[in-house]
């Protein structure tokens, strides 16, 4: 029975506390130290009433959803109908997976290790396994509340502190800090680019607002792509845009753009003698060469799929970083409009092929 709820509430806060990562690039990996205080839930087969205790924990963050833990505890248990108390000394290494760093962040954890039982004058050595969640938050760049319920499971291995069992099941709730060593790293924001300016003006005689060279209905003064082939989707700039939106920090095309992404190879395949580019751009939140990477695996994925089961050397893919912004990167919609994938022609547009 106790072994189930304690899954149950493991359940149900995992599920109470999913999130949205906010950021491309996770930077601390700093040491810390982590207090705690114990209250202790034994298992009935232990004939002891509930206790308190605590321990202190030392650990790394290793990535932004992982931190390894090495930590020490002592426990008291008042034993129950005379029965002796139980002293319990040990330590154990623990894994706590987050699902998201923020202020509140929520994490699963699994931990093994070794504890000392002390129980009637006798003593003897087991082996602990702990699973449960919880959670932390943040007050501080160098202080976080920290609280946990686990589920512990004991061996003693024929120690015989009790008749009839050496296994105990025992539930834990912990409650302490975590005191990060050092300054928290932060995310370099590159200074924001100025918006580019307009095209140099055409000569007096002509007017540009009134001509639109390919067909795709952005004016010649504002069309930064101006040989798109004709009939395609663009933006406000005349590029033809292949609206490709990826998960956090992910390069994996979702199956919601296939439909337009098979429409984009038919068109291509109406241009044989045409080159195109495959263009990865960002905004500038992150490092440059983060945001390079990125811009890169992700021009790549959708070449992949614009040339799949065949070699097209017509079709290349080139990432760019923040250099070429469309758009200002000093508001959240004009991030937004330059973290895009679009196709660039090489040369004048023809007339497609006849079926």
């Amino acid at each position: 029975m106790l072994k189930k709820s304690l899954l149950a509430i493991a359940t149900i806060t995992t599920l109470g506390s999913l999130s949205t990562a906010q950021a491309d690039e996770f930077l601390d990996d700093r040491w810390y130290a982590a207090p705690f205080g114990t209250f202790v839930q034994p298992g009935g087969d232990r004939s002891a009433h509930s206790g308190w205790g605590g321990g202190l924990g030392l650990g790394k963050i290793i990535n932004e959803h992982l931190n390894i833990e090495v930590r020490g505890l002592y426990q008291n248990l008042e034993g129950a109908k005379a029965n002796g108390n139980w002293d319990l000394t040990g330590g154990t290494v623990d894994a706590q997976y987050f699902l998201f760093r923020d202020t509140f962040s929520p994490y699963a954890v699994i931990g093994v290790g070794g504890i000392n039982s002390t129980h009637n004058g006798d003593s003897g050595a087991g082996f602990i396994g702990e699973a449960g969640a919880g959670f932390t938050y943040e007050l501080h760049d160098n202080f976080l509340i920290r609280s946990d319920v686990r589920y512990r499971y004991n061996n003693n291995f024929n120690a015989k502190l009790q008749p009839g069992t050496e296994e105990f099941h025992d539930m834990t709730v912990n409650l302490g800090f975590v005191i990060p060593f050092g300054e928290k790293p932060k995310a370099v924001v590159a200074k924001a680019e100025p918006t580019p300016p307009p095209p140099a003006p055409m000569p007096a005689k002509l007017d540009c607002s009134k001509m639109d060279d390919d067909k795709d209905g952005v004016n010649n003064c504002v069309d930064k792509c101006p040989t798109t082939l004709p009939g395609v989707e663009v933006s406000i700039y005349g590029c033809w845009i292949v609206e490709v939106k990826f998960d956090n920090d992910k390069d994996v095309i979702k199956p919601q753009y296939f439909p337009k992404l098979d429409k984009v190879v038919d068109r291509i395949k109406q241009y044989p003698d045409m080159a195109f580019e495959v263009q990865g751009h960002t905004s500038n939140t992150g490092s440059y060469k983060h945001n390079m990477d990125l811009s890169e695996r992700r021009a790549l994925a959708v070449k992949k799929y614009l040339t799949k089961g065949t070699h097209n050397p017509n079709i290349s893919s080139h990432g760019y970083s923040w250099d070429k912004p469309v758009d200002t990167n000093e508001t959240e919609e004009g991030r937004a409009n330059n973290r895009r994938v679009q196709l660039e022609v090489d040369g004048k547009a023809q007339q497609p092929l006849k079926k």
